[in-house]
C-alpha cells in the first residue's frame, strides 16, 4: 500500500512560533511575518511531507469582514498560495493543496451560512487558488449542509476535490452536527470527490469514522488534532486559540500508533492537524513511507 503523507497543522504551529494568538489566528502571522509561514512549509517538507497545505484556512469573506479587512482577502490568498508554491519548488517535489476552512466558525456548523450562500464564497476563493494549487480541499466541514456548500463551490475549477470532515470527539460515527457521517457518502460520489478525509477531531474518533467512510469507494485519509477537547468558549469569530489545551499523551510515537490503525482500516492519506507538528510528520514518514 502506498501512503500519501500530508503535512501537519499550520495554524497552531505558526502561533507557537510567533508567540502570540489573536482573533486573526494564522492570518495574523501571514500579515506580520510571512517568513514564518514559509519556514513551517519548509520544515514539513524536510520531515517528509509530500504536500504543502496553504495557510488560507481562515482567509474567508466572513472572517475578513469581521475585522474590516474585506479588501485583503484576495491579496492574502495569493500571498499564502505563493508561499506554499515557493516552498514546494524549493523542495523540488510535492503537491500544493489549497485549504478552505468552514464559514461561520470552526466546529460550529449551526453558525454556517446555507449551502448556496457558502458556495458563492468558496467559488470566489477557488478561482484565486486554482492559479496556484494542485488540489482544492475543504477542511473541518462539520455538517451535511456545510459539506454540500463546499462541494458546490469547489466544483468547476478544473482541480481535484478533496473533502475533510470533522466528527464528534465522543462519537466518531457522527459529524459534529450530530448527523451520521455516512450521510455525506452519496454527495461525495455525486461531486466526484477524489479523496475524503477525517480531520481536526480526536484520533480516537477518527479511528471510528474511517471504516464508515471506506464505503464511499474512494481513497480515505486522516489527520487528527491534538486537543484535549474543543473549548466551549471557542465559538465565535475573534476567539483566540490560546484557550485550547493540547494533549500531553500524543507525541510522535503515540500519534503514529493511531495512524497505523487508520492504515490498517484502509486509509491511504495520512497527516496531522492542530498540535501535530514536524516531529510527528517525521515519525509518520519513518514508519509508513517506503
Amino acid at each position: 500500500m502506498t501512503i500519501t503523507l500530508l503535512d501537519g497543522g499550520m495554524g497552531q504551529e505558526l502561533v507557537a512560533r510567533a508567540g502570540k494568538a489573536t482573533g486573526l489566528w494564522a492570518t495574523q502571522i501571514l500579515l506580520d511575518n510571512p517568513q514564518i509561514v514559509r519556514d513551517v512549509h519548509d520544515d514539513y517538507f524536510a520531515a517528509g511531507a509530500m504536500a504543502a497545505t496553504t495557510n488560507t484556512y481562515a482567509i474567508l469573506p466572513d472572517r475578513m469582514a469581521a475585522h474590516d479587512m474585506d479588501d485583503q482577502l484576495e491579496p492574502l490568498q495569493r500571498r499564502a498560495c505563493q508561499i506554499a508554491v515557493d516552498a514546494r519548488d524549493a523542495h523540488g517535489t510535492g503537491m500544493v493543496i489549497g485549504s478552505l476552512g468552514p464559514q461561520g466558525f470552526s466546529y460550529q456548523p449551526d453558525l454556517a451560512p446555507p449551502a448556496e450562500q457558502a458556495a458563492e464564497a468558496y467559488d470566489l476563493i477557488c478561482k484565486i487558488q486554482s492559479e496556484y494549487v494542485d488540489i482544492l480541499m475543504a477542511e473541518t466541514m462539520a455538517s451535511v449542509d456545510q459539506t454540500l456548500g463546499a462541494l458546490m463551490g469547489m466544483s468547476g475549477h478544473g482541480k481535484p476535490i478533496w473533502m475533510s470532515v470533522s466528527v464528534d470527539d465522543s462519537d466518531g460515527t457522527k459529524l459534529r452536527s450530530g448527523e451520521p457521517v455516512v450521510e455525506i457518502l452519496d454527495m461525495l460520489r455525486e461531486y466526484n470527490v477524489a479523496t475524503v478525509n477525517v480531520n481536526c477531531s480526536m484520533p480516537e474518533a477518527v479511528t471510528t469514522a474511517i471504516p464508515l467512510l471506506m464505503n464511499a469507494g474512494i481513497p480515505v485519509g486522516a489527520y487528527a488534532n491534538g486537543f484535549t477537547k474543543i473549548h466551549s468558549d471557542f465559538n465565535q469569530v475573534g476567539a483566540t486559540v490560546d484557550i485550547m489545551e493540547a494533549r500531553t499523551d500524543l507525541g510522535p510515537d503515540a500519534y503514529a500508533d493511531f495512524a497505523q490503525t487508520w492504515i490498517d482500516n484502509g486509509a491511504t492519506v495520512i497527516g496531522g492537524c492542530c498540535e501535530v507538528g514536524p516531529k510527528h510528520i517525521a515519525e509518520l514518514h519513518r514508519r509508513f513511507v517506503k
